[in-house]
């Protein structure tokens, strides 16, 4: 069977490899090579990497919809087409082309989290269990009718990009049942409910500021939310302040009676770096400033004290 692949970062990887062990004949699509942060240098996207590898053609193109990419996804006639976090609109042109449809693997249980954040949004929003959905894609943002899901349990210390890798093999395996299904002749299709669903955009730098006047459960919740990237910050005396890993405090929560929120009530290498919340206490457990390496908040604060500032005032 020919297959298009059409994937982009490291969660699409373990979707390819299935795929390549099945020994499907793969043409893949993938974003272009971007510039990196820092070095402007241009880099090519996991799934191109991987894709070389095992020497299958690779076509970039700004846009799938355009004639180009129209062109090539009809030269190489796929008999089916597989989507994960691909990053592009497909067009109706597009879905006419392979002759079984397109496959979409999304990280969430549709229809709760449409959209480009899935995975970070249910750890942000505190969700106890998330998924993977595949899906028969159509035109509209992930709308299309449900094929197979799978629930996965999401631990309350786990980071995003721990559960982004956790949901990416789980990914594969969903894809791989709903092929079977498909070739066997026995998949079924569930529309979904449009009433139930919710969407979630792109993260941005600016939502993964930390308001210390919000609960400490929703402020633990962010920095789970936003690590590894793009990691929630705070901003102390003119300095910004990365935070990658919190603990609520609720023994602490005497000391902040009469504290307002972001106030730091303790920043040294015995105590830890503790901030009043707009109900408790959090204690800032990893962090880093600009010319700084990650590191424990007690050993960066070893002979340095912040006691008694508050975040976002100075």
């Amino acid at each position: 069977m020919k297959v298009a692949f059409c994937g982009t970062p490291e969660f699409a990887l373990p979707s390819l490899d299935m795929l390549i062990a099945r020994g499907f004949d793969i043409c893949v699509f993938t974003q272009p090579d971007r510039p990196k942060a820092r070095s402007k240098r241009a880099v090519p996207p996991p799934v191109k990497i991987r894709a070389a590898a095992h020497g299958l053609p690779v076509y970039q193109f700004e846009k799938i919809r355009s004639p180009e990419g129209v062109a090539a996804l009809s030269g190489f006639a796929p008999d089916l087409m597989v989507t994960a976090a691909f990053g592009q609109i497909l067009s109706r042109q597009n879905l006419e082309i392979p002759k079984l449809g397109c496959i979409n693997v999304h990280g969430s249980l549709l229809p709760k989290y449409r959209g480009a954040s899935p995975v970070q949004s249910a750890v942000i929003n505190g969700e106890h269990t998330t998924g993977i959905t595949t899906m028969l894609t159509d035109v509209g943002l992930d709308t299309g009718d449900i094929l197979l899901s799978r629930e996965v349990s999401i631990d309350p210390e786990e980071t995003a990009g721990e559960l982004y890798a956790r949901l990416a093999s789980v990914g594969a395996e969903v894809l791989s049942d709903t092929i079977d299904a498909l070739l066997a002749g026995s998949l079924t299709r569930t529309p979904q409910d449009h009433s139930a669903a919710t969407k979630c955009g792109l993260i941005t730098r600016e939502r993964a500021r930390i308001d210390f006047g919000a609960s400490t459960r929703s402020i633990h919740n962010l920095v789970r939310g936003m690590n590894p990237a793009p990691v929630a910050w705070a901003a102390v005396c003119g300095e910004v302040i990365k935070v990658f890993r919190t603990a609520p405090r609720p023994d602490a929560v005497l000391e902040r009676a009469k504290s307002a929120p972001g106030t730091v009530l303790a920043a040294d290498h015995r105590a830890g770096l503790l901030v009043a919340t707009g109900d408790g206490v959090i204690e800032l457990l990893e962090i880093q400033t600009a010319g700084s390496k990650r590191m424990s908040a007690k050993a960066f604060f070893n002979g340095r004290r912040l006691q008694g500032d508050r975040f976002d005032e100075c």
